[in-house]
């Protein structure tokens, strides 16, 4: 597809006439990370109109906007958002729940901007373009196969840190909102993956990106899988056990681990780094402590199990945030495992950097802990029992049982539980004696 205009005819015009709005707007979506925070200000980093802003029909302008807040670490630069703008002289009923605004000056004055990705006919127009690889203007699309015409696409409301598309029930094409320059391990991840055969994992079949930052990912929808949360959550309201999945699905994170060591460069941690790594977590402790209180009991023996664990470990690459609601259980009932990101909320260098296996272990321990708090009473043999059965799987498909390192899987285990109890403190204080369980647990002498 030949190169179409890369920004709008007064691009220095349009960013202070869409400011307004997007004051309003950008700190009430969900995918926004800057929440508490006032935004001072906007830079525009780029501008492409994906259909044209002058036609007789709806225009669809993508925008990366850095936007300004107070309180971010000295030399780091202000987070970059990506937005999909669509513009009409007049909006449609059935549109209007997606309106930002109407623009009162520059070059867009008096049109209706609103959430292009809720557009059928703009979100469509996403598609056909990752069906034609090329270049629009600083845009750049991929894919890997021939891909069918004509998916009728549907936005999913479910997500938080990202916004997602279906086509045709074939295909799901998630948008990065914030964005890093560096490839996004949700892309490199499951190519990695794909390039070494492993079927755990949804291989990428198109993607786009702007210079060195992953835009968005297109993959095939597992429509007839149903995720490891929901069917948690559906045993513990019958009163069934779990750990025939459990076991299943460690086997499933260990064939993953394994892709990934063959795939991607392996490493072991000197005992520096490994001492580096536990100063890091008893500096996260001492964060967390001063702002619950109730933590400050444990402090002492939280930091005996930070300094237990001891040098050596093999690190790789990893899913870096796995739990049950990153894996998906087919009508065949196998297992898959999406949403390689790692945690949005860290830096891009840090979530591509190798890691123990026994984090990703310790996230989906703890990841059984929670569904087990859903039920009355709480049911915490439920979770010991899918706990053990999780680690015999990963051990049999592994060959190596995630308890061998009882140390290191325990400092991560209470790091993760460590983070969960700053967490719920400060957003769901109802679930706060889920996370206190653990660190009462943890934090006793084995």
């Amino acid at each position: 597809m030949p190169e179409t205009a890369s920004t709008t005819r007064a691009p220095d015009a349009l960013l202070p006439s869409l400011a307004p709005l997007l004051h309003e707007w950008l700190p009430r979506q969900r995918w926004f990370a800057g929440k508490g925070r006032r935004v001072t200000g906007f830079t525009l980093e780029a501008a492409t109109e994906l259909l044209p802003l002058d036609g007789t029909g709806p225009g669809l302008l993508h925008l990366l906007v850095r936007v300004e807040q107070p309180g971010r670490p000295a030399g780091t630069p202000a987070d970059c958002y990506q937005l999909l703008l669509g513009v009409r002289t007049q909006l449609p009923p059935r549109l209007a729940p997606a309106l930002i605004g109407r623009i009162r000056q520059g070059p867009l004055a008096g049109r209706a901007v609103y959430e292009g990705l809720r557009d059928p006919r703009l979100a469509g127009l996403l598609y056909e373009r990752l069906r034609a690889p090329g270049r629009t203007g600083p845009l750049r699309f991929h894919a890997t196969t021939a891909l069918p015409p004509a998916l009728a696409p549907r936005m999913l409301d479910a997500e938080q840190s990202n916004s997602s598309l279906v086509y045709g029930d074939s295909f799901i094409l998630k948008i990065f909102r914030r964005v890093s320059p560096g490839a996004n391990p949700d892309l490199e991840l499951p190519l990695a993956l794909s390039r070494a055969g492993c079927a755990r994992v949804p291989a990428p079949v198109a993607w786009f990106e702007s210079g060195a930052s992953t835009l968005g990912v297109l993959q095939p929808y597992l429509r007839d899988s149903r995720d490891g949360w929901r069917l948690a959550l559906d045993a513990l309201a019958d009163g069934r056990e779990f750990t025939t999945e459990a076991r299943a699905l460690g086997r499933a994170t260990a064939e993953v681990h394994l892709a990934l060591a063959q795939a991607l460069p392996t490493r072991r941690l000197a005992r520096a780094e490994t001492e580096q790594l536990a100063a890091a977590m008893d500096r996260r402790l001492h964060t967390a402590a001063q702002a619950v209180p109730a933590l400050l009991p444990h402090v002492p023996g939280l930091r005996a199990v930070f300094a237990a664990a001891s040098g050596g470990a093999a690190v790789q690459r990893i899913h870096g945030d796995l739990h049950l609601g990153q894996t998906l259980r087919g009508s065949d009932g196998g297992w898959a495992i999406i949403d390689f990101e790692g945690e949005p909320a860290k830096p891009l260098d840090e979530r591509r950097s190798p890691q123990p296996t026994v984090r990703d272990v310790a996230g989906m321990l703890r990841s059984f802990d929670y569904a087990a708090r859903t039920h009355r009473p709480w049911n915490a043999d439920w979770a010991s029992r899918c706990r053990a059965a999780y680690c015999t799987g990963y051990a049999e498909a592994a060959g190596a049982d995630p308890r061998a390192d009882p140390a290191l899987l325990r400092a991560y285990e209470t790091d993760k539980a460590v983070y969960e109890v700053l967490y719920e403190a400060r957003h769901r204080p109802d679930w706060l004696p889920v996370p206190m369980s653990a660190i009462e647990r943890l934090s006793t002498p084995s």
